[in-house]
């Protein structure tokens, strides 16, 4: 018996969803990341409106004083959706995984002279609760927020301030034992150096608005705190004072800063391009927040740096300000 095989070419009756094809003008293929954000947020046919608030529908542009036209212009860059997100993250740990386990076959701790280590556990455990304060503003901001193709993002955002903080956990459990992470909450409740930056989270903790909030979390705080903290103390400083084994286990926050820098700005510069009003009141955040994330970050500087701190600060926050005036600020 002889068998013929072919090839059949079969055309889908259509490419998208209707309401994608609307988006990106006609019947032609869609990305996954835009078929798993645009439109996806239900925006009628609410049951009643929350009895927490209200005043509010369910989902509400108004609890924002940001005003957009199309809440889904604020696109993600990085085209993550769940798929893409957790495959990128995956990867990342396992280079993560790597790192640990290469530095703690070798013992490489061992290497570390005792200023070094005692200063990198001064200054990273602490940062575990500011983590979970991260976690707890994205968490937010994907219950409150408007528009999937921000809250997505912002839910992800969430999810790797809680994998920073327990990568810290680790890093002090690799450093010392677990009563290193009993005094780095000692240290974070009561040491007066901590007390700005647990000030400065727990402001955030109840603030109503929302893309404030995105501000000065994901804008401000983070913009000031991983270029000082991880690129300066700890892959500059700390590096050349024999803490390289410290710089691999960290190399996570290091590579996170940058890539989620990318999809920040594209927020921030798209709603400051949306109206003269958007832009007065992102200027006004920024410029706040940044002042109080100053303020908080200089005890830790000074302690980490000493003689090195306020040039290195300055450099910094001139950084920041000028990448501030690049999306469209004025600061």
């Amino acid at each position: 018996m002889q068998l013929d095989l072919r090839t059949v070419s079969i055309k889908p009756l259509r490419q998208t969803f209707d309401h994608i094809a609307k988006r990106i003008g006609g019947d032609k293929p869609a990305t996954r990341y835009q078929e798993g954000t645009f439109d996806v947020q239900p925006t009628e046919h609410f049951h009643y409106r929350p009895t927490w608030d209200p005043d509010h529908e369910l989902y509400d542009p108004r609890r924002t004083k940001i005003v957009m036209k199309d809440w889904y212009a604020l696109k993600d860059p990085r085209q993550f959706y769940y798929g893409t997100y957790t495959m990128a993250r995956a990867r990342q740990h396992e280079a993560v995984e790597a790192g640990f386990v290469f530095v703690e076959s070798r013992n490489l701790t061992e290497q570390l002279s005792e200023e070094v280590t005692q200063q990198a556990l001064e200054l990273l455990l602490p940062l575990r609760h500011l983590a979970w304060g991260g976690n707890l503003n994205n968490t937010y901001i994907c219950a409150y927020g408007y528009g999937t193709a921000i809250t997505q993002p912002c839910t992800f955002h969430a999810m790797d301030h809680l994998a920073i903080a327990q990568y810290l956990t680790r890093i002090g459990l690799l450093l010392a034992d677990a009563n290193a992470l009993d005094s780095a909450k000692q240290a974070w409740l009561v040491n007066p150096k901590w007390q700005g930056l647990r000030r400065y989270t727990e402001n955030l903790l109840v603030k109503k608005d929302w893309f404030e909030l995105f501000v000065a979390q994901n804008f401000v705080l983070d913009g000031l705190l991983y270029p000082l903290v991880y690129q300066n103390v700890i892959d500059k400083k700390m590096t050349t004072s024999g803490g390289a084994p410290i710089a691999m286990v960290t190399s996570f926050m290091t590579d996170w800063y940058v890539e989620t820098s990318k999809w920040i700005d594209a927020c921030i510069k798209t709603a400051a391009a949306e109206s003269e009003e958007n832009k007065a009141l992102l200027s006004e955040w920024a410029a706040y927040w940044r002042e109080r994330a100053v303020e908080a970050l200089v005890p830790l500087v000074m302690k980490a740096l000493k003689s090195e701190a306020n040039e290195t600060l300055n450099v910094v926050v001139d950084a920041f300000n000028a990448r501030a005036a690049r999306l469209g600020l004025s600061i």
